[in-house]
């Protein structure tokens, strides 16, 4: 039930489409009673658009999320066991509708799990992402990362697939019980963490939370870094789809700390005492790996 929930209400919630709202009330009431009103709101919501599209409030929302946690360094210590790549890197119903891999901003994700893979050649690459589509279906987004990562030359036996997990909170959920199912967890296992660096505070939050002590690798990043606090954007659109991004991060830290999904609110790189676990999500459908060779 969180899982739609959540979806219906960040459809409505997203400054984007608060805005359009607001556009589509005034133009309503503009032809009411209320005529003055609705020039107001007009007025508003045209405000609103100009500067949250072009100012850097994109980049002030995403900054602090995107420096909130380091890359390990890989090259410290024992070899990383292995790799545990997010979902959220594809747009899966148009790969299956053309018959290509078809990958979204996120990338990057799969980008570096390729590379680490390649980097260290004994190292096992967990694919964790099922179908969390409500309108447009499609087979499992490790499915298709195990496709793309098998024709980069990554050896299937090195994959583990979990393909039923829609949140962040199930994918640590769903690897951690993955992982113990494989006999691949212990206190000499070291694994990393690869997902968007707006994303890895959550991420990190949820995967402590089930009790997964994980190192961070962050990708994808949409920001050079500080000087970037006061670039404004030169499109509108890119200045919105920003916003819309880093607002969604930051109600889903709130959103997952309320719900004890997380370790803190605002999960760092030490990370405090943890709160007590809550109860795990009910499993899914089950569905069996498609890559016959993967663990």
């Amino acid at each position: 039930m969180f899982f739609y929930l959540a979806k219906l209400l960040w459809f409505f919630l997203q400054p984007s489409c608060l805005i359009a709202f607001l556009l589509l009330l005034g133009t309503v009431m503009v032809w009411t009673y209320w005529a003055r009103w609705g020039r107001r709101i007009v007025a508003l919501a045209a405000f609103l658009l100009l500067a949250v599209g072009l100012s850097p409030l994109g980049n002030w929302l995403v900054l602090p999320l995107e420096d909130r946690f380091p890359r390990a360094d890989l090259d410290r210590g024992a070899p990383p066991t292995g790799f545990i790549v997010l979902g959220g890197a594809e747009q899966r119903y148009i790969g299956e509708g053309r018959g290509a891999p078809t990958l979204n901003e996120a990338g990057d994700r799969i980008v570096e799990a390729g590379l680490l893979a390649h980097r260290f050649a004994d190292a096992k690459v967990v694919i964790s992402g099922g179908d969390a589509a409500l309108f447009y279906p499609a087979s499992s987004e490790a499915l298709g990362t195990a496709t793309i990562l098998t024709g980069l030359g990554i050896d299937s036996t090195r994959l583990v697939l979990e393909d039923r997990s829609r949140d962040t909170y199930e994918n640590a959920e769903y690897v951690k019980a993955k992982l113990q199912k494989l006999e691949l967890l212990g206190p000499d296992k070291r694994w990393v963490l690869i997902t968007s660096a707006a994303h890895m505070p959550r991420a990190m939050g949820c995967f402590r939370q089930a009790g997964f002590e994980v190192e961070p690798w962050p990708v994808d990043y949409r920001t050079r870094g500080p000087e970037d606090a006061w670039r404004p954007f030169d499109k509108v659109s890119e200045g919105l789809r920003r916003v819309d991004m880093a607002t969604r991060e930051w109600v889903g830290l709130l959103a997952y700390w309320i719900r004890g999904r997380t370790d803190a609110l605002f999960p760092g790189p030490e990370g405090p005492a943890k709160r007590p676990e809550a109860s795990p999500p009910s499993a899914p459908h089950n569905t069996e790996e498609a890559l016959p060779d993967a663990a």
